[in-house]
């Protein structure tokens, strides 16, 4: 086997809508800790890490061992029964949450756990009306697509009514044309009118990333969510935070994004990192929240004994190697280094987010998207062997995500690589 034949075949065979990066796709064929091998035998550092979700290395033993043993023992239990890693792991994150959040339920993926999120809202409110954020990302299905604020993730259009888009806290490109600190934080005061005008006065729950991901990294100001969630809740409405790609230290220092912003939620939902790749999702909400949900439904997969093994293996280690700290120590040595690339390259307009999760927007005269030359990076990156993510409405935000584990001279070299791939990059 090789790229060519794998590459062929997936054009034979799977739907068009899975794209893939590069002008010649990247065909994974092995990955150990950082790194990636393609079945040409070229090695790749991985800086995207499955788009977040290889959290603490590519196959990384520990957790091998741990699913493998649980794969010999019982490989799976649908939720019509109960099971012991299952319940292991809901202990476990309600210890490392924060404030009463307590009870979960389990799925297969980050859409499925904010369908989950929207629904006990819902249900414990006796509201409909939802509010999410411009340039979000909340899944894949139906009513996920109608949560997520970016056309080029709605191919049918939005077929779900009683969703609400509120301004997005995207202070490199303000939507009401001002600057911060000076703006009073404009776009969460607009929650008041947003309730006022568009719903009936009452909200089930702002649903938000505390960094949008999809959305390019935008990282709001640090007033924003006191001031959003408390005019939500002064409406009635819950807050659920999608916790998909901020979740588990990967924003350095705290194990969830939204601790950075004081706020406590109603409802966290999960998935990506926390099992280290292998497919999970997971709503965790406060006592009399989950209790609100009553009526019959079943996961088939959801609780998996396997993925919760994985899940509960992978957050040992996290705690075990202090991960959340290293994040923060990594994070801010990445930082500092995309910085004195931002003082060298034009092109880069801002670089933005937390810890392990950076964003370095690509930009030409007057904030003008730089989505030419961001794939010219991509191809300039993927010769040299480094392996980067993009996201944005414009698609011209690079992301920076590394597994957690990552250590100085793995930065070093990745920084590297992209010094030289913006030197090659030729503006049109």
């Amino acid at each position: 086997m090789d790229t060519k034949t794998v590459n062929q075949m997936h054009k034979e065979y799977m739907f068009p809508c899975v794209t893939t990066l590069y002008s010649t796709p990247l065909a994974m064929k092995k990955g150990e800790g950082l790194y990636v091998h393609d079945w040409d035998g070229n090695k790749y550092l991985d800086f995207f890490g499955g788009i977040l979700t290889v959290s603490v290395g590519h196959c990384q033993p520990e957790i091998i061992k741990e699913t493998i043993d649980q794969i010999q023992t019982l490989q799976h239990c649908s939720t019509l029964y109960t099971n012991y890693p299952m319940v292991m792991l809901a202990e476990k994150l309600a210890k490392i949450t924060p404030g009463k959040l307590k009870k979960c339920y389990f799925t297969n993926s980050g859409t499925e756990a904010n369908e989950t999120a929207i629904t006990t809202a819902q249900l414990h409110t006796g509201v409909r009306e939802i509010i999410a954020l411009r340039h979000s990302y909340h899944g894949r299905s139906p009513l996920a697509v109608g949560l997520t604020g970016n056309a080029a993730y709605r191919a049918v259009g939005t077929n779900i009514a009683g969703i609400t888009h509120a301004l997005s806290p995207y202070c490199f490109r303000c939507p009401l044309g001002t600057s911060y600190p000076k703006c009073g934080i404009a776009c969460a005061e607009d929650m008041e009118e947003l309730i006022k005008t568009t719903t009936p006065g009452k909200v089930a729950a702002f649903i938000a990333e505390p960094i949008q991901g999809v959305g390019g990294f935008v990282t709001p100001p640090k007033e924003y969510f006191q001031i959003a969630v408390g005019i939500v809740r002064k409406h009635g409405g819950l807050f659920i935070s999608d916790e998909v790609q901020t979740g588990f230290g990967r924003t350095g220092g705290k194990w969830f994004g939204i601790e950075h912003w004081g706020v406590e939620p109603d409802i966290m939902t999960f998935a990506k990192g926390l099992a280290n790749g292998v497919p999970i999702g997971a709503t965790i909400a406060r006592p009399e929240v989950a209790d609100s949900f009553k009526a019959s439904t079943i996961s088939t997969f959801g609780g998996n004994p396997v993925t919760m093994r994985a899940a509960t293996a992978t957050l040992t280690y996290m705690e075990e190697h202090r991960l959340p700290d290293h994040v923060e120590k990594m994070g801010s040595y990445l930082n500092g280094k995309l910085l004195e690339l931002k003082d060298k390259y034009k092109l880069i307009g801002e670089v933005r987010g937390k810890g392990l999760m950076l964003g370095i927007e690509l930009v030409r005269d007057k904030k003008e998207p730089a989505v030419a030359e961001i794939l010219q990076l991509f191809e300039n990156t993927k010769k040299r062997g480094l392996l980067i993510g993009k996201g944005g409405l414009y698609a011209n935000v690079v992301r920076i995500t590394p597994p957690m584990t990552v250590e100085k001279s793995q930065i070093d070299q990745a920084v590297k690589i992209l010094d030289q791939s913006f030197e090659e990059i030729r503006v049109p």
